[in-house]
């Protein structure tokens, strides 16, 4: 699983659509490919887009729901959750353990 994630989070076309699907969640297919290229003069092709966003279901980042015709696209942060505490960041303010 936290394979999937990292490879997932490694391309800077698939976290500019997380960070869109954190702006606006439940997004088509077709409002992601005009924001990629509106918002970001990124010029991805719908098929592109759509295996990006195959990529990020697969490492759980994104949820979809169908609706009729429409297949909606929501953001799910539970795997970074996950990831985030399996490593802990130490308590600042305890006395750190001596390593000799």
């Amino acid at each position: 699983m936290a394979d999937d994630l990292f490879r997932a989070l490694a391309d800077p076309t698939r976290r500019t659509i997380l960070d869109e699907l954190t702006e606006k969640s439940g997004q088509t297919l077709f409002e992601i490919c005009s924001r990629l290229s509106m918002k970001h003069q990124l010029g991805i092709s719908r098929q592109a887009v759509s295996q990006h966003l195959a990529v990020l279901e697969a490492a759980g980042l994104v949820e979809t729901r169908r609706e009729g015709r429409y297949k909606f696209h929501h953001l799910n942060t539970a795997p970074l959750r996950q990831i985030a505490e399996r490593w802990p960041v130490p308590d600042a303010s305890a006395p750190e353990e001596s390593t000799s």
